[in-house]
């Protein structure tokens, strides 16, 4: 196995790094650099001559120098070389002074030769180890640029503040530095611990108000750092939460809407089933009344008033089986049946109930409505129905008002259809609500069920309009709605 370039350890235990491996694999050069240093050794010892008697002692330098260029087989050499050199240069009195001059350099010379091996094995794991801190500088550098770390004095002065940090506060890293944290995120302290500054279970959120932008909810992570340290005594990770707390938010407004469309279906499943029980009764409470006219007309004139009341409860029964057969055919198969109708027609047979609404709440309802060319298609029982819902509406807005009112009014509009609208004068819509009048389950009347505004409005769609809110100059609330002259509402 191969030693790890990244492991200084490797480099000094092996005593090759991975450029004495390379070296190691051309032992021809290994050999030219141990030449040509014996060479420049003997060159210096010969220049030297006329000075002084220097025998081996250059050629220690010729062994240094291949000892740190080349591997230990060209260190071997050089030895072998500068003593031949010199025994063959220098006329020595007898074998055994040869012998133990070249015996101690030899020894010198292998001591040399492993001091610079291991210096430059040291050489080396010192440019393995600068390079790994500059890669492992530049990473943490990378990282920390991306997250939002603040660093803060004993006073919760900022020190040093990243980009992302910086741009939490909608503020630049120079402008941060120096100005106290706490003035950027209120009631915020760091408390002087041996540990780290533990945070809340759930974490707290500190709310970071910006000049011009909208406010930032952080999650704030403090460790406490050495003494010697200073000026930097804390360490601050914080975590924008504003998205977190933007997908909770809408998680709880979704199970609200789920929580509302079980309720619905709970409530369509009931309807279904009372649509189905209650046909009957109608009927005969129908057949009775009809039983009861009778009766009072065997009595002659005195009888009128009540034969005449009598017709009219036994209209709205009629009327009541409608809805119900109507709405189990929606159930059934959402059918529709449109048809051209007057305008002027449909809310003249709602009148009396118009007039019982307003009767009983003590509110006038004025009706206002053009009768010329007031043709249009549209669902009969539906389309009294939604109006009646906003009548109802309206009346119990300024129920309780001594100049409570409350207007219907149709006016045509040529070829784009005709224009219903029912305005009161109550206190109106509040501007938070104005929104989600419409969604089901909503209501702002006590013991209200929140399905009128919502079911008016799926008719006037079923219709190809739309059911429009607004504020009269003068107050309260004005709901509109257009109804078509030609085949397009059938089709939408």
């Amino acid at each position: 196995m191969s030693p790890d370039p990244d492991d200084p350890h490797a480099v000094i235990a092996g005593a090759t790094g991975p450029f004495d491996l390379h070296r190691a694999r051309t032992w021809q050069g290994g050999a030219l650099v141990a030449c040509l240093a014996v060479l420049a050794g003997m060159g210096l010892r010969l220049a030297l001559e006329p000075f002084a008697k220097f025998y081996y002692l250059p050629m220690v330098s010729a062994v240094m120098v291949t000892a740190l260029m080349a591997p230990r087989s060209s260190v071997i050499l050089s030895i072998v070389l500068s003593v031949a050199g010199i025994e063959w240069t220098v006329r020595r009195g007898g074998m055994a002074d040869t012998l133990a001059n070249a015996s101690l350099f030899t020894l010198v010379a292998l001591a040399v030769a492993e001091a610079c091996n291991r210096l430059r094995a040291a050489r080396d794991a010192a440019r393995t180890l600068a390079r790994n801190l500059e890669q492992r500088k530049t990473l943490l550098t990378t990282i920390l640029s991306s997250m939002p770390v603040v660093t803060l004095d004993e006073q919760g002065r900022m020190q040093r503040i990243t980009r992302s940090a910086a741009a939490l506060f909608d503020l630049q890293a120079s402008e941060a530095v120096g100005r106290r944290f706490d003035a950027l995120v209120p009631g915020f302290e760091t408390t002087a611990t041996d540990g780290s500054v533990r945070g809340e279970e759930p974490p707290k959120l500190w709310s970071v108000q910006r000049q011009d932008a909208d406010p930032v909810l952080l999650t704030i992570e403090a460790h406490r750092l050495a003494d010697d340290a200073a000026p930097e005594r804390f360490v601050l990770t914080l975590t924008d939460q504003s998205q977190a707390e933007a997908a909770r938010r809408q998680e709880r407004e979704l199970n609200d809407r789920l929580s509302s469309v079980w309720r619905l279906n709970s409530m369509g499943e009931m309807a279904a089933t009372l649509a189905h029980e209650m046909n009957q009764p109608l009927s005969a409470a129908a057949v009775y009344l009809h039983a009861g006219q009778a009766d009072l007309a065997r009595l002659g004139p005195t009888a009128e008033p009540a034969v005449q009341t009598l017709d009219l409860a036994k209209a709205q029964l009629l009327r009541a089986g409608d809805i119900i057969r109507r709405m189990r055919e929606m159930i059934a198969n959402g059918s529709r049946a449109f048809a051209e109708e007057r305008i002027s027609r449909m809310v003249r047979d709602l009148e009396p109930v118009i007039a019982l609404i307003g009767q009983n709440a003590g509110v006038v309802v004025r009706i206002e409505i053009d009768d010329a060319d007031d043709r249009v298609l549209a669902d009969r029982i539906q389309f009294q129905q939604a109006l009646t819902n906003l009548i109802r509406n309206a009346v119990d807005a300024v129920a309780g008002r001594d100049d409570g009112r409350v207007v219907v009014t149709g006016r045509s509009l040529g070829t784009e259809g005709y224009e219903i609208s029912v305005q009161d004068n109550g206190p109106g819509i509040p501007d938070g609500r104005i929104e989600r009048i419409f969604d089901p389950m909503t209501s702002t009347k006590s013991g209200g069920m929140g399905l009128g505004l919502s079911v008016t409005r799926s008719i006037v769609e079923s219709h190809g309009s739309a059911l429009v809110v607004g504020r009269p100059p003068d107050g309260g609330a004005c709901f509109t709605f257009r109804l078509s002259r030609s085949m397009e509402a059938e089709a939408a």
